[in-house]
C-alpha cells in the first residue's frame, strides 16, 4: 500500500497544525499532491489506465478548489503551501 497511516501522518505533521490536523486545507492539499504525484508515475507505465485517469483529473480538480478557497481566505498562508510544495501557481 503507498499511503500508510505512518505516512499520512508525517503529511500531515509537516503541514498540519499537528499530527491529527486532517482539516485544514494546508494538510489536505499536501495529502492529494501527494496522491496526485502517486498517481502520475502509474500512468507513466500504464497509459490506458483509463480509470486511474480520470481519477487523477478529479483530484486536481479538488486540489485547485482547495487552492482557490485558501488563496481566498488568506493569500500568506496559500503562497507558503505553494512555495512549499512547489506548484506552479
Amino acid at each position: 500500500m503507498y499511503l500508510n497511516p505512518e505516512k499520512k501522518q508525517e503529511i500531515f505533521g509537516q503541514y498540519g497544525k499537528s499530527n491529527t490536523d486532517t482539516g485544514s486545507p494546508e494538510a489536505q492539499i499536501a495529502l492529494f499532491s501527494y496522491r496526485i504525484s502517486h498517481l502520475t508515475e502509474h500512468l507513466k507505465k500504464n497509459r490506458k489506465d483509463y480509470s486511474t485517469a480520470r481519477a487523477l483529473t478529479k483530484l486536481v480538480g479538488k486540489r485547485r478548489a482547495l487552492l482557490d478557497y485558501l488563496k481566498e481566505r488568506d493569500i500568506e498562508r496559500y503562497r507558503a503551501i505553494v512555495k512549499a510544495l512547489g506548484l506552479r501557481r
